[in-house]
């Protein structure tokens, strides 16, 4: 992937078509329009959140009701802030009192027990049901213990994950305040797809930036199913720049993921990488779509929700949209922006076509934004366009590689910027 100046980036989705603050779309006469309908969207996160908001924005008189079992969405972006204790647990912590009284968006704290694609109903665990025209889904991800000997979701209360931000965020920051200086902290990430890709990096970086100033004897391990890539390489000239010596980063591709873990000794076996301890150990396991997108029919035989990307519609079930980290929709990496952008481009599907028309082409974008320290951050982003009924890259990049202390404190000052607009725009923040 070539790299691009931002300037040349934001003038290319300003000609595509899209709001470059967050990555929506514009479609001429779309919020005219009306669809006197019922849509369902389940889960509150970048993607539902984000859809259920752009819906009653494109079709004022839709019926709009957002399930979500909790009352509050922690946000996994800018978690890793939060351990190296550049922000609070409050900072990502979000209501839905926006979507509710800003947007007329009906919001159903409970979870959702089953889909009878049938009858067209959600089932609730409370016992009330949900009929629906349209059904968006927007799960976010579940994680495959099962392929780790000895991991689990008990033995993340021991060796956490923190891919799920909120305790398990909690636990991470405060094992890292109970660790001894002189410790090691191990990362261990799964092979792709997996939600946000570059923030192991993102997490080493900033678990360095605390221990730099707390523990600065400590080291830390980052064990990557991965690979080299692109956005590796930033990380590591970022590392040996502000963090010499304390990160030290091992390829735990070619047949190397973690396979086995032992909770008791803290320890964690890969086939090439052997057996190795750590005082904290940071165990992210595969991933595969949320349990409910399986149970209602929509996952194959990957684990994720093959979709149309014209529209995110299922081609499992009808009537129903998969968008955010659940949904195939490669090369799209599976991230908050990606979930946003997914969310916006199918409500004014789901609109336009209530409504007897047809979906136009659109163009697509995200960003990523990955801070290595408080005034130190990269960013990446990438525009799309459907061909040949698939999505494929036209344009994108990686901040510049030889890029002065002074763009890095731009990004770092960009990102926080991002995740305000984009915080704002999801919950209906005024």
């Amino acid at each position: 992937m070539s790299q691009i100046y931002r300037r040349e980036f934001i003038k290319l989705l300003g000609a595509a078509g899209i709001v470059s603050a967050s990555s929506g779309i514009l479609l001429p006469g779309i919020a005219a329009a009306k669809a006197n309908a019922r849509v369902v969207v389940v889960g509150g996160g970048f993607g539902g959140a984000t859809c259920a908001s752009y819906l009653r924005q494109y079709a004022p008189d839709l019926e709009v009701t957002l399930v979500e079992p909790h009352k509050e969405f922690i946000t996994c972006p800018f978690s890793n802030t939060v351990l190296a204790g550049m922000k609070s647990m409050d900072y990502i912590t979000h209501n839905y009192d926006g979507l509710r009284n800003n947007r007329g968006v009906k919001i159903v704290h409970d979870w959702v027990m089953d889909i009878d694609t049938i009858a067209k109903k959600v089932k609730l665990k409370g016992g009330s049901s949900l009929p629906y025209d349209r059904l968006v889904m927007s799960p976010g991800v579940s994680f495959n213990w099962n392929e780790i000997e000895g991991a689990s979701e008990a033995t993340s209360q021991i060796m956490p994950h923190a891919w799920k931000a909120g305790a398990q965020t909690i636990l991470l920051r405060k094992q890292l305040e109970a660790m001894k200086d002189g410790g090691t902290i191990i990362i261990a990430s799964p092979r792709k797809p997996f939600r946000a890709p570059p923030a192991p990096y993102e997490r080493a970086s900033l678990i360095a930036h605390y221990l730099k100033k707390s523990k600065p004897s400590s080291k830390i391990l980052v064990v990557d199913s991965s690979g080299e890539s692109e956005a590796l390489a930033l990380f590591r000239k970022g590392w040996k720049k502000l963090y010499k010596g304390m990160v030290e980063w091992v390829d735990g591709s070619q047949q190397g993921e973690i396979v086995s873990a032992d909770a008791k000794s803290l320890s964690l076996t890969g086939r090439s990488v052997g057996t190795i301890k750590g005082d904290v150990v940071n165990l992210i396991p595969p991933q595969r779509a949320g349990d409910i997108a399986k149970i209602a029919g929509l996952v194959d035989k990957s684990g994720w929700c093959p979709v149309n990307p014209l529209n995110f519609a299922s081609t499992l079930q009808k009537d129903i949209h998969v968008i955010g980290d659940a949904c195939i929709a490669e090369p799209m990496e599976k991230t908050g922006h990606s979930a946003s952008s997914q969310g916006k481009i199918c409500a004014a599907a789901i609109v336009t076509e209530l409504n007897g028309g047809t979906m136009p082409s659109v163009t697509y974008s995200t960003s990523i934004y990955s801070f290595l320290g408080p005034k130190y951050a990269v960013s990446s982003a990438e525009v799309f366009r459907i061909k040949r009924g698939k999505l494929v890259q036209i344009s994108g990049g990686m901040s510049l590689e030889k890029a002065s202390r002074k763009t890095r404190l731009k990004e770092a000052k960009f990102a926080t910027g991002w995740y305000k607009g984009i915080t704002t725009d999801m919950f209906a923040k005024k």
